[in-house]
Formats: C-alpha cells, sequence, structure tokens
C-alpha cells in the first residue's frame, strides 16, 4: 500500500487501476430489495467486497487502523471513479455507508472492532429503529425505553415505518434512558439485535402493493451493554450522524423504473422517453424536461459542498437541502412522465411497461418525502440552521419527559 502522504494524483489512479486489472471480474448481480446495506447480496459479491475492503479501497478516506488509507476527499474521489469506470461495486462507504460511518465515529473499542468490519464487508444486514407511532417528526419525543439490567438493557416500545426490519440483523435504535430531564437529553442510541424472541417484526404494505416498511414491536428485547454508541443519555447526537449519512445517501440517489425496460441507452431518461413518443420537438414538453434537468444539475452541485463541508462523525444542515432536492425532483420527474405519456398513462399492466412505470414512480415517490425525515422538517432545519430564521415554539424543550403532556 502506497504512502497516503506521498502519493500524486497520477500514481494513485494507475495503482487504483492497476489494482482492478487484477482483481475485478463481473459479479452476479444483488437479489432485489437489497437497499442501501446490500445485505441480501451473494457470497460472490461478498467476498469481492471483502477483497476490497482489505486492500483499502472500500474507505479510502478513513486512517489504515480502520481499512483506509489516509486519502483526501478529492483524491478518495478518484479511487469512486476507478471503480465506476469498471462497474465495481464497494469504494466510497466512507461517504456512503450510514451504518459504518455512525459506528466508526460513536461505537465504543470492543464493539467497534467488531462490527465495522462486518459492516464494510456486508456481513451483517441493517435497519433504522427510529419513528414511533407518536414519534413522526419529533422524533425526540420517543417512548420507547431501555433500563439497565446488569450487563445489557432491557428495551419495550414500538418503532414503524421500518424498512428491512425482517432480515436485518441489527436496527440502529434510539430508547429514552433518562425520563427526568429534557426530551432531547434522556435518549441513547444503541445496535439492537433484532433476531432475538423479544423483536416482532410485522410488515406494512404500500401504495405500490410493496412491503419494505414494517412494524417492530420490542417487548423485553436484549441489547448487551456494549452495544450502546456514544454516551448514555447522548444519543440525540449521535443519530444527527446517521441523520446527516442517510440525507446524503437519499439526497444523491434513488429508486428508478421497476419494470426492467431500458430506456435509451446512457440517454437522459425523460429525453429517451419523449424521443419514444414522439413528442421531444414539444416545446412544452422540452421546458418541462429542462427544469428537472436543473433540479438535478443544481442538486448535484449542493450535494457536493455538502459533502465537503461533512466532516468523520459530525452532521450537516445542508444535507437537508439534497434530501429535499432529491423528494421535489422524484415528483417533478415523475410528473412529466406523465404529462409525455398523456392519456397512455392511465393504462397498467406488464403490457404497458411505461405507463407502470409512471405510475409506479408517482407513488414510490412519497417515500423519499417521508423517509429519512419528512419535507417539512427538512424545511424546518433549513431555515433554522442554515437561514439563521427563529426557531418554532417547543414548550416541553426544557421539561423534564416525565413530566410532558402524554406521558
Amino acid at each position: 500500500m502506497t504512502d497516503a502522504a506521498e502519493i500524486t494524483d497520477e500514481a494513485l489512479a494507475e495503482e487504483v487501476r492497476a489494482w482492478l486489472a487484477d482483481n475485478w471480474k463481473p459479479l452476479p448481480r444483488p437479489a432485489p430489495g437489497a437497499g442501501g446495506a446490500g445485505w441480501t447480496t451473494t457470497p460472490e459479491h461478498r467476498a469481492w467486497l471483502a477483497k476490497v475492503v482489505e486492500a483499502g479501497w472500500a474507505v479510502p478516506r478513513w486512517s489504515p487502523e480502520w481499512f483506509g488509507r489516509g486519502l483526501s476527499d478529492a483524491q478518495g474521489r478518484i479511487v469512486e471513479r476507478a471503480f465506476a469506470a469498471v462497474g465495481a461495486p464497494g469504494s466510497g462507504q466512507d461517504r456512503t455507508n450510514l451504518w459504518a460511518n455512525t459506528a466508526l465515529a460513536h461505537a465504543s473499542p470492543s464493539f467497534k472492532a467488531k462490527i465495522v468490519p462486518a459492516l464494510l464487508k456486508s456481513e451483517v444486514g441493517m435497519c433504522l429503529l427510529y419513528s414511533e407511532p407518536g414519534a413522526g417528526s419529533d422524533l425526540a419525543g420517543i417512548r420507547t425505553r431501555a433500563d439497565r439490567d446488569g450487563d445489557h438493557y432491557v428495551v419495550n416500545g414500538q418503532k414503524v415505518w421500518t424498512s428491512g426490519a425482517a432480515t436485518a440483523d441489527y436496527g440502529m435504535l434510539i430508547a429514552r434512558t433518562d425520563w427526568d430531564v429534557p426530551k432531547h437529553r434522556g435518549i441513547s442510541f444503541f445496535f439492537c439485535p433484532m433476531k432475538q424472541p423479544g423483536v416482532e417484526v410485522r410488515p406494512l404494505r404500500q401504495i405500490t402493493n410493496e412491503s419494505h416498511f414494517n412494524e417492530v414491536f420490542l417487548t423485553d428485547a436484549i441489547v448487551p451493554a456494549e452495544n450502546l454508541l456514544g454516551p448514555l443519555g447522548g444519543g440525540w447526537g449521535v443519530l444527527q450522524t446517521a441523520l446527516a449519512y442517510e440525507r446524503s445517501v437519499m439526497g444523491e440517489g434513488a429508486r428508478g423504473p421497476r419494470s426492467g425496460v431500458a430506456e435509451g441507452q446512457g440517454e437522459e431518461p425523460l429525453i429517451a422517453l419523449a424521443r419514444e413518443a414522439g413528442r421531444l420537438n414539444d416545446p412544452v414538453i422540452r421546458q418541462e424536461i429542462a427544469k428537472v434537468l436543473a433540479y438535478k444539475k443544481v442538486n448535484a452541485m449542493n450535494t457536493a459542498r455538502a459533502k465537503a463541508d461533512l466532516a468523520q462523525g459530525s452532521s450537516s444542515p445542508v444535507m437537508s437541502l439534497g434530501k429535499l432536492a432529491m423528494s421535489r425532483i422524484l415528483h417533478e420527474e415523475a410528473r412529466v412522465r406523465t404529462l409525455i405519456l398523456g392519456a397512455g398513462s392511465l393504462l397498467e399492466g406488464p403490457e404497458h411497461p411505461r405507463a407502470e412505470d409512471a405510475n409506479f414512480l408517482t407513488l414510490n415517490a412519497y417515500f423519499t418525502s417521508i423517509g429519512g425525515g419528512t419535507d417539512q422538517i427538512q424545511r424546518n432545519i433549513i431555515g433554522e440552521r442554515v437561514l439563521g430564521l427563529p426557531k418554532e415554539p417547543e414548550v416541553d424543550r426544557d421539561v423534564p419527559f416525565r413530566q410532558v403532556r402524554g406521558n
């Protein structure tokens, strides 16, 4: 491994290209539903990730102690581009793997040593145990509790809108550990083992006729004390790190059509669809497509700015701009697809894949409007923490949570 302090951009690019030439062969595609965690990947895919991690390419900006190379952000991008050029997965996890980044920043040394390499190699599946039926927009109002009992915590409560809960090995859990301090200061953050008798997962059927989301019921679930991230009662700060990475990923990319029918080769999908429908010369259609492309370009530049500001273990309110922008892009893109298809968008079924895609994307856009913090919450964050506007009144912010109405 070359000394990162001395390597030039040209030498780095040559080194990673040579390594890929010696090691990379196309892999079977991951199974559908892998999502950001990738725990349904094939054994071949996991073997490849292990090789990438050991070579220092998975998290090139991290220190060598933690499987990295200590590269700058700009040089990390060189590595990522080289991987992308040959279609090889696994690099850039120091930007995109919210589980590993959160654990690296806040886990205890003993737990970090176990969980971080497993996360980078997709050896464990993950989910998020944040929202509750009575605490969605105001996450600090959670009522799930974790009580210390010797070398572990006993957890009781309910979570909802949990993607991937049915197959996950761990859930990143926020739970209340102190009821006698204000709501933000009584929360702790855990890696909760999911495959135990005290965890019940119930699927929720979505408007797209899928069930990615779940309810999770925790009844005397056991969490080892070493699985606590950050200080006891300091979970709100850990959560901000995790949310920043989640919003970064959601602001950078989103799920596409599910029909599997290709639209053009290397062409912007909306342009390809308009060309196929014979409407590319329609001035109204062209204007609407241009608007979506402008949104995408601005969001890409904002995302680059936010990630440049995001130090390991920190959070960036600018990430909320990207997350909010992606939500708008998805809704607009679905609307323009419907506009291009016209009355044909009323059709459905596999024999009408373009209409199927337009309708699916229209419905699925609401996933991004809700997941990772609703659009309304993102606007609050942007207003208060980016623009410096006055905060919304919170009458219960400084009240011991035990005294908050409803408790």
